[in-house]
């Protein structure tokens, strides 16, 4: 699974002029499944992006994750997005090329994964819908945002 990851200071998801999910300070997961990805890799990227420390202490160094945000035993939310474009290859021509996308049903089983999977782990999580058309309102901060694929 390959996901981009925001820090962000707010962030919310609209469908049909509606807010679907929304969360203030944490991070907002773009998350995407790619042909041949599994269930445990799903949980490797869950467990990982929990524990990365890159929110600030008191020192102002990143090192706390979205499960310690404050210091003070108070989490960070997560916001959970489907966004298959993640898997574009660009590397041929104009266009990009989404084959290495998973199967939309197998990106639906995968996407649903995650999320049951963080709601067990992680007190605050919210989500987009899979495959509607979304948008994506957040303020990034610091600005943060770091690519991660797990296999």
């Amino acid at each position: 699974m390959i996901s981009l990851i925001q820090r962000v200071s707010e962030a919310r998801v609209w469908v049909d002029g509606q807010v679907v999910g929304e969360i203030g300070p944490g991070l907002l997961v773009l998350a995407c499944a790619e042909r041949g990805d599994t269930e445990a890799g799903v949980e490797r990227l869950l467990a990982k992006v929990l524990k990365l420390r890159i929110f600030s202490d008191e020192a102002g160094k990143m090192n706390r994750s979205v499960q310690d945000l404050d210091g003070q035993g108070r989490h960070g939310g997560l916001l959970l997005v489907s966004q298959f474009t993640l898997a574009a290859d660009c590397s041929s021509g104009n266009r990009p090329s989404f084959t290495q996308a998973a199967a939309p049903d197998e990106g639906r089983r995968l996407y649903e994964h995650l999320v049951q999977r963080a709601r067990a782990s992680h007190p605050d999580v919210a989500t987009g819908i899979f495959a509607a058309d979304m948008k994506v309102q957040l303020i990034n901060d610091g600005p943060i945002t770091i690519p991660l694929r797990m296999v």
